[in-house]
């Protein structure tokens, strides 16, 4: 389970962001820490009993503040992802916990800009498949709908009469899901993130074929 320190812990560190209130709990926050990374890779474990993921990786809690205006130094949330393994398996799975704001999510955020143009040119092709998955009663019901900047027109050489422009126009496409402090803590908050990435899992291997592969369905690996 998660533990109810660290929520507790992450609310003050909301409160008193800085580097003296911070280094007097470094150790307790290590420890928290540590209990974090054990939950991220008991995930792992989890999710490779339906996927194969190469590694859990959790973020720094400290935040790159050279360029930004805000410059409180930490992150008052703990975040992961988990990568999977293999050049064929495109995508992954992330969390974030901070209080009140929990989510998880899955897909691809902010994809390269030749990984951008082969999506775009599969769905321009026929986006059909797509909407299948993601139009699933068992899908919406778990994770809602399609998430993600988009531009507000065509993209440069698109059809704006396009029929399928609605998901042409997204530059990245993920879905996320929110949970409450309670439900987060609750010992079944991993069987639900589990039982969560796997639904997703035809959306994911759908866009793997597709970044894996040219038009004409010829792999490129």
């Amino acid at each position: 389970m998660i533990d109810p320190a660290l929520i507790t812990f992450l609310k003050e560190l909301a409160q008193n962001n800085n580097k003296a209130w911070f280094e007097e709990r470094k150790p307790y926050f290590k420890t928290l820490d540590t209990n974090f990374k054990s939950y991220a890779n008991d995930i792992m474990l989890d999710l490779n009993q339906h996927d194969v993921i190469e590694r859990a990786k959790t973020f720094r809690i400290y935040r790159d503040i050279r360029f930004s205006k805000d410059k409180t130094p930490f992150k008052a949330h703990r975040s992961a992802n988990w990568i999977r393994a293999g050049a064929d398996k495109r995508g992954g799975y992330y969390m974030r916990i901070k209080p009140n704001e929990h989510v998880i999510g899955v897909g691809f955020f902010s994809p390269e800009k030749e990984d951008l143009l082969r999506i775009r040119k599969e769905l321009e092709l026929d986006a059909q498949q797509l909407r299948s998955i993601i139009s699933d009663a068992q899908f919406i019901k778990c994770w809602g709908d399609l998430t993600g900047e988009q531009l507000k027109t065509a993209p440069r050489n698109f059809d704006k009469a396009h029929p399928d422009m609605d998901l042409i126009k997204f530059k990245s496409f993920y879905f996320m899901k929110s949970f409450t402090d309670q439900e987060v803590l609750s010992k079944d908050f991993s069987s639900t993130v589990n039982a969560s990435f796997k639904t997703a899992r035809p959306f994911l291997d759908f866009m793997s074929e597709v970044l894996t592969t040219d038009l004409n369905g010829e792999s490129l690996l």
